[in-house]
């Protein structure tokens, strides 16, 4: 009597003894084309050619991976699913590239960071001075963004760790631990402090200025919106949205009724230097507080760990500086 077959583990005999990497990049460029002809183009090979490179791909994973539809080629399920797994193996392929080709230049190994843009400057310091100071040296990659960005590039495996907003979403095998708190407050052109703070923290009014918020759905704006709501007003529509300083400090300057929020020690580290201020109103809610994230199977890497127990002592001695 023939034994039951395990089509799992087939599938991964057929993966291990016939994929190529170059047939995964093959399905990224086609993913990011949808068109066969496009990738034909950039390839340099006929579309018949690539037709027959994906069919190749779709018969080692037994089943089909893109559909034709108005919208060009679209991916299945199924394509999907190898989709996502593709992007985190040649993100890995890459550093790996990267790590290999640092130990050949002298450094020790290579680490990649995530950093939003208020994270406070005593923090970003004191990571990027043990970072740049290790002995033997390391290679340091820093990438800037939102949190919802950081932790995407986290989970593609494009980054080893950050330092972020808490992350609220569902993000599987993400390890984040709060560090920091910061009290926010309310920021316009210094020149419009005076004009702007007149009469009693209201809502309502300030709701009536030209807001520049983060982007939507980002854990910033979120925080906001629920601030807006709770003080029973709609939250407003901004005329800027964005996490950029030079744009945010532009709007400020040029806005006479533009206003936003950040967090006080950022703000104090560049009040001087930014032609911004903060109206002398007192918030009695924080900001989402700065955490430190990487992935669980990084979590106990040596050059991650020593990182974050650089940030989180930096932090601790941050909450119990005078004043």
């Amino acid at each position: 009597m023939p034994s039951a077959k395990d089509p799992a583990a087939e599938l991964q005999h057929a993966l291990l003894s016939r994929l190529k990497l170059r047939q995964l990049a093959l399905l990224q460029t086609i993913d990011r084309h949808r068109s066969l002809g496009r990738v034909a183009a950039e390839m340099h090979l006929s579309q018949p050619a690539i037709t027959k490179a994906l069919h190749e791909v779709e018969d080692i994973f037994g089943s089909t991976l893109f559909t034709r539809s108005s919208r060009g080629l679209v991916p299945t399920p199924a394509g999907d699913a190898v989709l996502h797994y593709a992007r985190r193996w040649l993100a890995e392929l890459e550093a790996t590239t990267r790590v290999l080709t640092s130990i050949e230049a002298g450094r020790s190994g290579r680490l990649r960071l995530g950093l939003t843009q208020q994270v406070p400057q005593q923090l970003m310091s004191a990571a990027l001075t043990h970072l740049l100071d290790r002995s033997p040296r390391i290679s340091v990659m820093v990438r800037e963004g939102t949190t919802d960005e950081l932790v995407a590039n986290l989970l593609a495996r494009e980054i080893d760790c950050a330092i972020g907003r808490s992350y609220d979403g569902d993000a599987s095998g993400l390890v984040q631990q709060a560090i920091y708190e910061q009290e926010p407050c309310l920021i316009v052109g210094a020149r419009n402090v005076k004009r702007l703070s007149r009469g009693p923290l209201d809502w309502a009014r300030l709701a009536q200025l030209d807001w520049i918020l983060p982007p939507p759905n980002t854990p910033m704006r979120r925080t906001y919106n629920a601030v807006f709501v709770g003080a029973g007003v709609q939250p407003p529509m901004p005329i800027l949205e964005t996490t950029s300083l030079r744009g945010i400090e532009m709007v400020l300057r040029q806005e006479p009724n533009a206003i936003t929020i950040f967090a006080r020690d950022v703000m104090e580290e560049m009040e001087r230097a930014s032609g911004w201020a903060a109206l002398p109103y007192r918030l009695n809610w924080n900001l989402p507080p700065v955490s430190f994230f990487t992935l669980k199977e990084l979590d106990g890497h040596p050059t991650v760990q020593a990182l974050r127990e650089v940030v989180v002592a930096t932090a601790r001695r941050m909450k119990h500086r005078p004043g």
